[in-house]
C-alpha cells in the first residue's frame, strides 16, 4: 500500500497556473491577453520597457511613496518576495508610482537605497496617463486620482505575477502575508515551466 501511495505521489503532475484575462479564439488557436508595450524611467534614470523583462518572470504593483494607507504594508510584503528571489536574475520586480509629480527619480532612488534594494527591482515613473493606462489595460488594476481618498489616489492593492510570455498568471492581495507566501510558491512554479516562446 505504501508503495502504491509513493507511485501516486511521484506520478502527480503539477498543475499550471492559469492565464488571466479573456482569451480570443481564432480557429483552433487561443490568444491570451499580454502586457502591452510600455516605456518608463526607473530610479537609476534608466529606460525600462518590455525588453527589460524579455524572458523574465516579474511581479508588478502600483504604489506611491506618500501613501498613508495600504502602500507601506504592500512594500513590506513585496520585500519578503524580493528577499526570496533577489539573487535570481530570472525574477524581476516592477513598482509603478501613481503619483509621478511627487515621486521623482531622486525620491525613488532614495527609497530603494533606504530599503536595501540593489538590483532586479525597478521603481518606475512616467506620465500619469501612461501609468494609469497600463494599470487598467494590461494589469487589471485600478489607479486614478481621487481627492476624497487618503493620500488623494485610488489604487489596487494587488501584486501581479507576469510570466515570460507577458501573461498575467496570478493576482495577490498585497496586504495579506498568506497571499505573499502563495506568491512566493507561484513564482517557483513559473520558474519550473517551459522557457519563453
Amino acid at each position: 500500500m505504501i508503495y502504491c501511495l509513493m507511485l501516486t505521489s511521484c506520478g502527480k503532475v503539477q498543475e499550471k497556473l492559469p492565464i488571466l484575462g479573456n482569451p480570443i479564439i481564432e480557429g483552433n488557436k487561443t490568444r491570451y491577453p499580454r502586457i502591452k508595450d510600455f516605456s518608463f524611467t526607473n530610479q537609476d534614470s534608466m529606460v525600462v520597457n518590455n525588453t527589460t523583462f524579455a524572458g523574465k518572470i516579474y511581479i508588478a504593483d502600483f504604489i506611491f511613496l506618500s501613501c498613508p494607507s495600504i502602500c507601506p504594508k504592500m512594500n513590506v510584503e513585496l520585500k519578503k518576495v524580493y528577499e526570496t528571489y533577489k539573487d535570481n536574475d530570472e525574477v524581476l520586480f516592477l513598482s509603478h508610482t501613481i503619483d509621478p509629480e511627487h515621486d521623482t527619480i531622486p525620491r525613488l532612488k532614495a527609497y530603494t537605497v533606504a530599503n536595501g534594494i540593489k538590483k532586479n527591482w525597478h521603481f518606475v515613473t512616467g506620465s500619469r496617463d501612461s501609468i494609469y493606462k497600463i494599470a487598467t489595460e494590461s494589469y487589471f488594476a485600478t489607479a486614478y486620482p481621487d481627492k476624497n481618498e487618503p493620500g488623494g489616489f485610488v489604487h489596487s492593492g494587488g501584486f501581479l505575477l507576469v510570466d515570460k510570455n507577458r501573461h498575467v498568471r496570478g493576482v495577490y492581495d498585497g496586504t495579506n502575508p498568506k497571499e505573499t507566501d502563495r506568491l512566493i510558491d507561484d513564482v517557483k512554479k513559473l520558474l519550473e515551466e517551459s522557457p519563453a516562446k
